[in-house]
């Protein structure tokens, strides 16, 4: 009898079922087909959302938790707008959202796991935001990047990162109106706070 071969995603590096694998494809390609140009600004969150509805790409538009408290931060309208025009405004406003882990966590992945896994994950995500991405500037926006926030400064990504007053803006819980107001001005200027 042979072992099945059991493979890592290389979007998170958690084991990577074909559902798993057929999810992250998906959201590549919902993600791709808003990528801008010339990125400005590139929003970084830890770990991707579970639920379709937080993930801002996901063409259904029925935007809940993270990705409409995101669309909220940056004035973006969703009311009566279809999910291509809301997304065409956040492409043409120059900017791109991914996550260190692409994929949401796989039942039963505990916080210290959750961790280790970001760990693995951040040199490939250097690299490709060095090489590929290129973003004018950098944005950390979920609690999970809180403890990594200084080793995106030391990479020496060629772009500013931003941080917020204390710490990554976290949008899986509704930021406050000054949290929101540092978040815009620093995406309008392109300074650190």
């Amino acid at each position: 009898m042979t072992t099945p071969l059991s493979l890592s995603c290389d979007g998170c590096g958690q084991s990577a079922s074909p559902a798993h694998l057929a999810r992250r494809l998906q959201r590549l390609e919902w993600t791709t087909r808003y990528r801008p140009v010339h990125i400005q600004a590139l929003l970084l969150g830890g770990i991707a959302p579970g639920a379709d509805a937080a993930f801002l790409y996901c063409p259904e538009g029925n935007y809940q938790g993270e990705a409409a408290n995101l669309l909220d931060t940056l004035r973006i309208s969703r009311a009566g707008r279809s999910t291509d025009a809301i997304l065409t405004d956040f492409q043409k406003g120059g900017f791109l959202l991914t996550y260190v882990l692409e994929c949401p966590l796989e039942s039963g992945v505990s916080p210290a796991d959750a961790q280790l896994l970001l760990d693995i994950q951040l040199p490939a995500v250097i690299v490709r935001i060095r090489r590929s991405l290129k973003p004018k500037r950098l944005v950390l926006f979920s609690r999970e990047l809180t403890t990594l926030a200084g080793k995106f400064s030391e990479a020496a990504l060629g772009s500013p990162v931003f941080t917020g007053s204390y710490g990554p803006l976290a949008l899986d819980r509704s930021p406050s109106e000054s949290e929101m107001e540092g978040f815009r001005r620093s995406l309008a200027t392109g300074t650190l706070l």
